[in-house]
């Protein structure tokens, strides 16, 4: 039997983020990006949610290389975390390597994993793989697609990717694409985040136009707001800053580090004199200032967040302040964005956000786009990722109404074995995969069970009893003493408590009465008699903590 390509995700797909695919061939395999999620309202505590990289681990010794398409979190996030299990070369364009050094220098990796940094057209040969980096335009600079030629056939993987003729960076390399269509492409993996939106996503010029609308005649300080990483973006608010006789000042330590990055590797123009210390802007005219912030998705500890609220030890909002928010909520920070905008307008400023002004287009490509390169690329089989199961789905149809036969068409899920040869592609089995949490500097020692126990405390808080029981007959010393966290505020609930200790003594009582002196049996007892008594009150049902001391 001939090997077949293995392509398996461990992350990316019935979910936003976290992207991350593992191609494998006989003793060779490479993986292609390796990102993060960020954690539902539910996940408290939790700040990131990586891959589990168990597969990786075990077959450490296949791997070739990584290889990443754009320097964006959901890509590049998971990258220390995977390189302090198994350590590879890692392959990418200048910003995108500029980006991830920054990640390994932060876990003091930057000495033992290797960056190699390659250009538009560059092709990479990793064990039975040669991966092409083919240019496409997206929201960060240096975004690339990968062709990825198999003894199989060829692989094209689009990364995160929209059509964009008017690119600051250049249109996408769309005759390369359709130089590889000709010659004939196995199998397609193709960004779906934006396939339930028709038409065309709009050019990143337009996003000029509007802020340039919003800084004429303005003779309020300016205050922007953007995702970090857009560096285009933030090359317009500097030119429209200069057009207008304005400095700019830079608040929050991600937008610093991606402007000194940008800067360095000359992606960025700095017009002669525009940027100033963040201290500065008090001696200067309101109308004189643009900040460039943090804080686009309403995050806790950004910029804007300080701001907002009179936290933020250099700068004050006030009526003489106008917001520009130049992004687009990510799905579920849209409560957070509002919390923030709300706050702003509490304190009189001038707030203008992309729902009503177009101050944001997005980097994904919508349904025209989608249907031009599956024109152009011509696979034989097609493989949807990066989003949601409806977006998967809805991306195999579109690929159906393309000309691709509905059996050509796989939807795979996190951890599923997708294997492809020149005339099949299928699903065939699963890895280990799924999500592992970031809680500090723990990672993976927050599971589903302590997960359920912070969702507990947090709904219905929690109940400590304590005792001192005698070693010898389990009989009373001191206690009990009830201690509540999150549950019913004590000095206005004395005749509860009191009810409590009462229920506790008869549940006593009765192991004493069996001759019980099991302290595990005893806990138990107190803690089934107090729940069920609560919840027949009180219908909560805290969490109940019984700490006995032998005395």
């Amino acid at each position: 039997m001939a090997e077949k390509l293995k392509i398996i995700p461990l992350g990316g797909l019935d979910e936003i983020g976290k992207n991350c695919t593992v191609l494998e061939y006989g003793k060779d395999m490479i993986v292609v990006d390796c990102g993060v999620a960020f954690p539902d309202e539910d996940m408290y505590g939790v700040d990131l949610v990586i891959p589990d990289f168990s597969y990786l681990v075990q077959n450490a010794k296949k791997l070739r290389g990584m290889f990443i398409t754009h320097g964006h979190e959901d890509h590049i996030g998971s990258i220390p975390y995977c390189m302090q299990q198994v350590n590879c070369p890692i392959h990418g364009t200048a910003m995108t390597n500029g980006l991830i050094k920054l990640k390994l220098e932060e876990h003091q990796l930057e000495n033992t994993v290797k960056l190699i940094t390659h250009k538009n057209g560059d092709v990479v040969k990793a064990g039975c793989f040669t991966v092409e980096f083919i240019h496409v335009n997206h929201s960060i600079a240096d975004a690339v697609a990968f062709a990825i030629h198999t003894p199989v056939g060829t692989v094209l993987m689009t990364g995160d990717f929209k059509i964009d003729p008017t690119a600051a960076d250049g249109m996408i390399d769309l005759a390369r694409l359709g130089e590889l269509g000709n010659a004939g492409i196995l199998a397609l993996l193709a960004d779906s985040t934006n396939v339930e939106r028709t038409g065309y996503t709009p050019s990143e010029n337009l996003v000029a136009e509007s802020l340039d609308r919003q800084f004429r005649n303005c003779d309020k300080r300016i205050i922007v707001t953007t995702f970090a990483s857009n560096m285009h973006r933030i090359q317009a608010v500097l030119n429209t800053a200069h057009r207008h006789g304005r400095k700019v000042a830079v608040s929050g330590r991600s937008m610093e580090n991606m402007l000194k990055v940008a800067q360095e590797l000359g992606y960025i123009k700095v017009p002669a004199g525009t940027i100033v210390e963040l201290n500065a802007v008090k001696s200067l005219p309101k109308n004189k200032v643009v900040i460039v912030s943090t804080g686009s998705q309403g995050e806790n500890m950004s910029a804007l967040y300080r701001m907002a609220f009179s936290t933020h030890k250099q700068i004050d909002i006030t009526a003489d302040d106008r917001i520009i928010i130049s992004a687009s909520a990510i799905p579920g920070n849209e409560k957070a964005v509002s919390r923030i905008i709300n706050e702003l307008y509490r304190k009189g400023a001038d707030v203008v956000y992309e729902k009503s002004e177009g101050l944001h287009v997005s980097g994904h490509a919508c349904q025209e786009e989608l249907k031009i390169l599956h024109a152009l690329c011509k696979p034989k089989f097609f493989v949807p990722v990066h989003g949601e199961q409806r977006m998967l789905q809805l991306h195999g149809r579109l690929a159906q109404q393309m000309g691709i036969s509905a059996r050509n068409v796989v939807i795979g899920e996190v951890g599923s074995v997708i294997e492809l040869s020149a005339r099949s592609c299928k699903l065939n089995g699963t890895v280990t995969a799924g999500k592992v949490f970031v809680d500090g500097t723990g990672v993976g020692d927050v599971g589903s069970v302590v997960l359920r126990d912070r969702k507990h405390l947090a709904q219905d808080g929690m109940i400590v009893v304590c005792l001192n029981l005698s070693g010898q007959d389990s009989s009373i010393i001191s206690g009990p003493d009830i201690i509540t966290r999150g549950f019913i505020y004590v000095k206005e609930s004395e005749a509860l408590m009191e009810e409590l200790r009462c229920v506790v003594l008869e549940a006593l009582e009765r192991c004493q009465h069996k001759r019980i002196r099991d302290w595990s049996t005893i806990k138990t007892a107190i803690k089934n008699d107090l729940s069920g008594y609560l919840y027949k009150t009180t219908k909560r049902n805290p969490m109940i903590l019984p700490v006995i001391t032998e005395l």
